[in-house]
């Protein structure tokens, strides 16, 4: 007579410690190597009504068609910060500036955000990086301000509004974060990243920044 339990023991004997250990080293591998990023809705937390679409699901940069200028309207768009201040990236005219698209529920934004830490300090004083969360400032403040406390995160952090994230994108609208924009200093997006890869998005975007900071203003 068969046992009931036979066909669930067969299963426990597929999974070997052997083959648990190479499922997790692929896994590894993946999170490592591969570009990853985060639809706007997720099962972790919930953007917010207002928050723009952002980019797509690759992991390199995208470069804008001839340093695309961003509109003037754009430039004085007024943003929050998670402190209340208000900012505009105008405020930052004459220096490079790296705008991030993130949120806290975004498992490849949370990857990233050690590495623009560590370029914000390398930069300090030369580049200015913002980070921009789609998620509620209403519903979500106090998470988001535990997140950049227990992060030490280094440089501004505020709230994205639908006009500005749509308006950064210059019509190439993608949906997925995190997303990041290297801006020159005469206001020109010079390269944008969409989606992290731990393995290839910092060298790249160290050099896109190391090229900006270097490049001549065509004003």
């Amino acid at each position: 007579m068969t046992s009931p339990t036979q066909p669930r023991s067969r299963q426990a004997r597929l999974w070997t410690p052997m083959r648990m250990a190479l499922t997790l080293v692929v896994l590894a591998l993946i999170a490592a190597f591969g570009a990853s990023s985060c639809n706007q809705t997720s099962d972790v937390g919930k953007p917010s009504e207002s928050a723009a679409k952002t980019g797509g699901a690759s992991g390199g940069p995208s470069v804008p068609p001839a340093l695309a200028p961003l509109p003037a309207s754009l430039m004085a768009t007024e943003l929050k910060t998670i402190d209340g201040k208000t900012i505009k990236l105008s405020d930052y005219a004459g220096k490079v500036v790296v705008v991030n698209l993130w949120a806290t529920w975004c498992g490849p934004c949370r990857i990233e955000i050690p590495h623009l830490i560590a370029l914000a300090e390398e930069y300090r004083g030369r580049v200015e990086f913002i980070g921009l969360t789609n998620e509620d400032p209403l519903e979500d403040a106090e998470k988001v301000k535990e997140f950049v406390r227990n992060q030490k995160i280094n440089y501004t952090v505020g709230w994205a509004t639908s006009e500005f994230t749509l308006g950064i994108m210059l019509g190439q609208v993608r949906n997925s974060i995190p997303q990041s924009f290297v801006i020159t200093r005469d206001g020109h997006v010079f390269k944008r990243f969409v989606g992290f890869s731990p393995s290839q998005t910092p060298p790249q975007m160290r050099e896109a920044i190391e090229q900006a900071v270097n490049e001549k203003s065509r004003t």
